[in-house]
C-alpha cells in the first residue's frame, strides 16, 4: 500500500513508520518542521515538507498523490477534520483520525471500557475537541461513505515520554530525593502503552476493509496503580521516590492545566476492553510491560539530561503543596 502519515515523527508515528516500511508499504511522512534527531523521519520513507493545516501549503506537497491509507496524528480540533476533509476526499482510500481515550466518559461509569463507552468528559477541552473531531467523521461517513477509521490510544509512550505532567521536573526530584507528588491515593489504576505494540494495530488497520466506519482504541492489557508508576520509575533509576498524596480538586485548583488532565483523565481508574482490535488485527497482542517501559524511559533521560525542560515555577508548586499536606522530618 501507499501510505500518508500526518506528523510522522511523533511518539506514536515514530513507531508506526518504521513497522509500515518493514511490512513492505510505501510510506510519506508529511512534516511541517525540522524533526529532532531523537526521532528522525523512518529511513525509506519519502519526507513531505509541509504543514497539514496550511491547505495551499498541503496541496503543493501532495502534488496528485492517492493513498490507499492516510492517518492524521496532530488532529486536534474540528477544524483540522474539516481541512483533511478538504485535502483528502478524493485522495484516500481509508483516512484514519487519531482521537484519544480521554474523550470516553468521565467519570468513568463502568470497567472495562469498550468502543461502545459513550464519550462525555466536561472536564477536559481537549478531549471535548477529540470527541467533536469524531462527531464530523462519523457524520460524513454515515452521509456520504467517507472511508473513515477512528483509533483512539491511551497514553502511549516511547522512551522520551515520562509519565508525568511536568516530567523532567518530576523526574528531577526523584533523582535528588526529594519527595513528588502523586494524585489522590495513588492506588487508582492506569494504562500505558509502549509505542511498539500501539502501531502493531495502528498498521494493521490499514487498508483493512473491517476498520472502515469503526472505532477502535489500541492500548495495553495493563493496568498500574499510580503509586507502581513513580515506583517504578525510580527503582528503573536507582532511587526509591517519596510519595506524597494530595486530592486531585486540591491540585485542580492550585494549577487548572494540570488539574484538567487529572480530572478529566489521569484521575480515573481505566481498564480497557481490546476484543475488538484484536478481532480485527490478529496479530496485536501488547508484550511490554510497564517496568521494562520504565527503563527505557529512565535510560533515555540519565543520558539526556536536558531533553525534558524543567519548570521551575511548577517545581514550586510542588513544594507549596508538599508544604500543605506532609509533615517534613
Amino acid at each position: 500500500m501507499k501510505i500518508l502519515f500526518i506528523g510522522g515523527t511523533g511518539i506514536i508515528s515514530s513507531a508506526c513508520a518504521p513497522l509500515a516500511l518493514e511490512r513492505g508499504h510505501e510510506v510519506h511522512l508529511m512534516i511541517r518542521g525540522t524533526p529532532s534527531n531523537v526521532r528522525a523521519p523512518s529511513p525509506g520513507a519519502r519526507v513531505l515538507k509541509a504543514d497539514a493545516r496550511n491547505a495551499e501549503q498541503a496541496r503543493a506537497a501532495l502534488g496528485n498523490e492517492h493513498y490507499d491509507a492516510v492517518v492524521d496524528f496532530v488532529a486536534f480540533t474540528p477544524e483540522h477534520i474539516r481541512s483533511d476533509l478538504d485535502l483528502f476526499r478524493h485522495r484516500a482510500g481509508q483516512f484514519v483520525f487519531i482521537s484519544s481515550a480521554s474523550a470516553y466518559h468521565k467519570p468513568v461509569r463502568h470497567l472495562p471500557i469498550t468502543e461502545s463507552t459513550p464519550l462525555h468528559n466536561p472536564f477536559w477541552q481537549y478531549s471535548r475537541n477529540k470527541a467533536a473531531c469524531e462527531e464530523l467523521l462519523v457524520d460524513e461517513y454515515r452521509r456520504q461513505g467517507f472511508p473513515m477509521t477512528i483509533v483512539r490510544p491511551s497514553h502511549t509512550y516511547d522512551e522520551t515520554l515520562l509519565p508525568f505532567s511536568a516530567g523532567g521536573t518530576v523526574f528531577k526530584r526523584i533523582l535528588d530525593d526529594k519527595p513528588v507528588i502523586v494524585h489522590g491515593d495513588g492506588t487508582s489504576l492506569w494504562t500505558l502503552t509502549h509505542h511498539r505494540d500501539f502501531a502493531v494495530g495502528l498498521v494493521g488497520l490499514l487498508g483493512n476493509p473491517k476498520a472502515i466506519g469503526e472505532a477502535f482504541h489500541i492500548t495495553s492489557d495493563e493496568s498500574v496503580p499510580w503509586n507502581e508508576i513513580f515506583l517504578a520509575m525510580g527503582r528503573a533509576a536507582g532511587k526509591t521516590p517519596r510519595l506524597v498524596h494530595i486530592p486531585s480538586d486540591v491540585i485542580a485548583e492550585a494549577d487548572p492545566e494540570w488539574g484538567d488532565g487529572l480530572l478529566g483523565d489521569k484521575a480515573h481508574s481505566v481498564i480497557f476492553d481490546n476484543s475488538k482490535i484484536k478481532a480485527v488485527v490478529p496479530d496485536f497482542d501488547p508484550t511490554i510491560p510497564f517496568h521494562v517501559g520504565a527503563r527505557e524511559i529512565a535510560a533515555f533521560h540519565l543520558e539526556h539530561p536536558d531533553f525534558a525542560p524543567l519548570e521551575p515555577d511548577r517545581d514550586a508548586l510542588i513544594e507549596r503543596l508538599i508544604d500543605r499536606f506532609s509533615v517534613r522530618a
